[in-house]
């Protein structure tokens, strides 16, 4: 069912397979991952990078954790996430051109009252967490992927923190499906930095618990990758069909 994976970031590329399984109905509801050892074995990785593609599927609502019995693909991975996410594909690939400036508009009215939300409700752990990830992106700035991997995993981790059961479903597709905008961004002169500039002042308001600062600080952000899609030749506006 796996196949053997090579890359500077194993975990990535191993939660894009079980994804796609889930997403092509291989995988469904109350299936039980293999054990830790198992998974490492058919991969070929180490049980780290096992262990760090499990943690960012449950923090993509894929999975649920069950101590002492395992790991099993959840309900609201198999219905709700993939019908939005299988959608919302389609309107990406519509022949009008428009699907991606959509895509982009819903972006930017979702996610800033995301992050009011997660400065509102995020707990202790879900704090820390992303002062984890922020952290660990200053030191990939040099690397599209492991960068991509998680800035996708920080904007995952506001829409858990607003203990919205629903936002999850309708955010994490909207991501996954902005990637290649994201590649665009990252070779652009700074692109980078610029993002996790704003990254960094949303984590500031989210640990000040500020809403009214966490919702700007987003929308900066917003704004910030829009121009850096323009600047990309990325089209987010026109009649331009989105470039690869």
């Amino acid at each position: 069912m796996y196949n053997t994976v090579r890359s500077s970031r194993l975990y990535e590329q191993i939660v894009e397979q079980i994804t796609r399984l889930i997403m092509d109905g291989t995988l469904v509801a109350g299936d039980q991952l293999p054990p830790e050892r198992e998974l490492a074995a058919q991969f070929g990785v180490s049980r780290t990078a096992v262990r760090e593609a499990v943690k960012a599927l449950h923090q993509r609502g894929l999975i649920d954790i069950q101590p002492g019995r395992g790991t099993f693909i959840n309900d609201m991975a198999t219905s709700a996430t993939g019908v939005v996410r299988e959608s919302l594909s389609l309107v990406l690939n519509s022949t009008t051109g428009s699907g991606l400036r959509d895509l982009i508009q819903v972006r930017a009215m979702l996610e800033p009252a995301i992050a009011a939300l997660a400065a509102e409700h995020a707990e202790k752990g879900d704090r820390q967490a992303m002062i984890e990830i922020v952290d660990r992106m200053d030191h990939l700035l040099d690397d599209m992927d492991g960068f991509i991997a998680a800035d996708q995993e920080f904007h995952f981790l506001l829409a858990q923190s607003t203990q919205n059961s629903l936002i999850p479903i309708l955010l994490q597709p909207i991501v996954e499906l902005l990637q290649k905008q994201r590649r665009r961004i990252f070779l652009i002169r700074n692109g980078a930095a610029r993002g996790q500039k704003h990254h960094k002042q949303i984590l500031k308001a989210i640990l000040d618990k500020n809403p009214a600062a966490a919702h700007e600080a987003m929308r900066a952000h917003i704004e910030q990758v829009t121009n850096d899609s323009l600047a990309a030749g990325h089209p987010v506006d026109g009649d331009g069909s989105p470039t690869a």
